[in-house]
């Protein structure tokens, strides 16, 4: 017997489960369940990644605490994964004093190592949002491709990592304005000390090829050290020896799957460093989506390395989903959180058509509503389901719901369970389209052998009628071992035929036992067909949605009228020394004069700007800063890196209104 630890990527606590993260969890939840069935201790092990700006920004935006905010998404994402029948063995956060711990002790023993040092950076800041800006929250240009809109840490383009303060024309998500630079203190770890073992581990363990030539592409750059700081304010854990310092987000995430462990140890009476100290006999494998392989593949292996505990024996990345041959949109309309999917259809449905779709290289599966309808109703529904009724009906009615005791088709039964060992192997190496191709051609053999028997003619001569029973029988045995290798996929209704059945619970060592002089229970529909009209509905709802949504971004006019912008005149302007990006603007708004300070340095000297008519926003609340009090604000574009300001096209009297 194996013990396995097994996770699959955290979810983020601000926001809801949608249909891109159910490609990763059920197909965690499948290779868990073909891992149980084998008789092995595997425990699959999850949590909410609940630190982190987001968290911060998105609590203040709804008027709640983060602590309030983590806590209403957790429930919801359990009840998401439960209807989707995901069964994690446990369901945390890393907002715990698992993690607070853990976290705590990584960290100390990193520093007690030497591989924690201490370094002034420049690093962005927001001064309209008074903040230090993480990664994700900077967007710009890649310093490596030149690719526009990617976020501060890497280019979803070319692949490249590289320093928020390299992205080229940055501005803030947070108050779409450009940042400034200002020096901070962080603690960096030292992944540059981990290159070698990087490798080893690398070349030793179960990765894709593709993510070990990506990985071995970052390895020959040459690793920086890895900043595990940020800056107050932030929601997260204070680092032990440092002033409003909290850990990075990354850091804690993964080790969410450790303090997750813990907490289901400590509810099992068990001791979680039974499985993580580095003598551990456990295997540990992640399924993660292929955009943090970086993350899993660098920095996490290292991490445990450094703290002297056991690596991943396996880190399995799968591609993205898309809808209909579009990438997930909410302004397309292919965007759709599992909430809206399980509003409309069965959860069956879409833990098959995955299954059909899921192989264990990184391709993007797309879900494509006709050929999704088709494959369930027609493979799923039309041949598998349709063995169990169409024989058990006969059993229930013209036998007393008793099965033969004889075998009228050894040859079938042969055939259906010799592909037992090819299953198991397909589900342990995630190749769960080959098996749904095994199973839907072992369907076709048992309703082949059924249309040639002819129960339903068979049974109206007497002559011929007691073969019916046997030739049912033989259905019903072929339809028990088909949706017992269906299990790890469909456990619900697995579970509702193992109760027709009156068998027992299906594991991979009984599949093969045959019912034979068996009583069964009256047949009951296990699963329905997809109807065109629950999709459209479903995506009707999931448009009223995106609306609402959209909607919320959206100013009425009542909400512009509230602006009073005006033409102005520059009447005086100077540099401020002190700033790198700000001018000191005196401008005329007809019935008076105000002063302004814009960022607008960078493409503007003091001398051109006199006398130019310019728009401003006058009824802006004043802002007091270090140079004085700014009562107004031009406004500008941006071309190019260049800032222009926006003017009329005529001469027009300063103070005119613009409606």
């Amino acid at each position: 017997m194996r013990r396995i630890v097994v996770t699959s990527a955290l979810p983020y606590a601000n926001g809801s489960i949608h249909l891109g993260h159910l490609v990763e969890y059920i197909q965690t939840d499948i290779w868990a369940r073909s891992q149980k069935m084998s008789g092995n201790e595997c425990v699959y092990i999850c949590a909410d990644d609940s630190h982190g700006t987001p968290i911060m920004l998105k609590a203040k935006e709804l008027g709640i605490t983060p602590e309030e905010l983590i806590e209403k998404t957790y429930d919801e994402h359990v009840k998401d994964f439960k209807d989707f029948q995901i069964e994690f063995d446990n369901f945390h956060t890393t907002h715990s004093d698992e993690n607070k711990e853990i976290s705590q002790k990584i960290y100390q023993s990193l520093r007690d190592k030497g591989n924690i040092v201490s370094k002034e950076i420049e690093q962005f800041y927001d001064n309209e949002a008074k903040m230090f800006l993480p990664d994700r929250f900077i967007k710009g240009e890649c310093p490596k491709c030149g690719a526009k809109d990617q976020y501060g840490d890497s280019c979803e383009e070319c692949g490249a990592t590289y320093s928020p303060t390299d992205v080229k024309n940055p501005i803030s998500t947070v108050s779409n304005t450009t940042p400034v630079t200002k020096k901070t203190e962080h603690v960096f770890f030292q992944l540059s000390s981990y290159e070698s073992f990087l490798k080893e581990w690398m070349q030793n363990n179960e990765i894709q090829k593709e993510i070990k030539n990506k990985l071995s592409e970052w390895l020959e750059g040459g690793l920086v050290d890895w900043d595990i700081t940020r800056d107050k304010p932030y929601f997260g854990f204070e680092i032990p020896d440092l002033k409003d310092k909290y850990f990075y987000v990354w850091l804690d995430a993964p080790i969410g799957y450790i303090a997750s462990h813990k907490n289901y140890c400590d509810k099992n009476k068990q001791n979680y460093l039974d499985d993580w100290k580095e003598s551990s006999n456990t295997e540990l494998y992640h399924f993660i989506g292929k955009d943090i392989a970086y993350f899993h593949g660098l920095f996490w292996p290292a991490m445990l390395e450094g703290a002297g505990m056991r690596k991943p024996n396996g880190v399995y990345c799968h591609g993205f989903l898309t809808i209909d041959g579009e990438k997930m949109s909410k302004s397309r309309g292919t965007f759709f959180n599992a909430r809206t999917y399980l509003n409309h259809l069965l959860p069956d449905y879409l833990r098959y058509y995955f299954s059909s779709r899921l192989t264990n290289k990184i391709e993007d599966i797309d879900l494509n509503f006709d050929d999704f309808m088709t494959r369930v109703n027609s493979d799923l529904v039309g041949k598998i389901i349709n063995i169990g009724s169409r024989c058990a009906k006969f059993i229930n009615k013209d036998f007393d719901s008793k099965l033969s005791s004889e075998v009228g088709n050894e040859e079938l039964i042969k055939s259906v369970l010799s592909r037992k060992e090819e299953i198991i192997q397909n589900y342990e190496a995630r190749n769960y389209a080959a098996n749904m191709r095994i199973i839907s051609s072992l369907s076709d053999e048992v309703n082949k052998y059924l249309d040639d028997e002819k129960p339903w003619v068979k049974i109206k001569d007497d002559s011929t009628k007691g073969h019916v029973q046997t030739i049912c029988s033989d259905g019903i045995n072929g339809f028990k071992f088909i949706i017992g290798y269906l299990k790890p996929v469909l456990p619900e209704i697995a579970n509702k035929v193992e109760n027709l059945l009156n068998c027992d619970s299906i594991t991979w060592s009984n599949i093969d036992n045959q019912l034979k002089d068996h009583k069964i229970n009256a047949f009951v529909p296990l699963i329905t067909r997809i109807n065109r009209e629950s999709i459209e509905k479903m995506k009707e709802e999931n448009n009223k949605e995106s609306a609402a949504a959209e909607d919320t971004d959206k100013i009425t006019i009542d909400d512009f009228i509230k602006l009073d912008l005006r033409v102005a005149k520059i009447i005086n302007a100077k540099e401020l020394e002190e700033s790198r990006k700000l001018l000191e603007l005196e401008v005329d708004l007809g019935d008076e004069t105000r002063t302004i300070f814009a960022g607008i340095k960078k493409s503007y000297s003091p001398d051109e700007l006199i006398g130019k008519l310019v728009v401003v926003i006058a009824n802006l609340k004043p802002r007091k800063m270090k140079f004085g009090t700014s009562n107004g604000m031009v406004l500008a574009t941006q071309h190019d890196g260049d800032i222009i300001i926006i003017q009329p096209e005529k001469d027009v009297s300063p103070g005119s209104k613009i409606s």
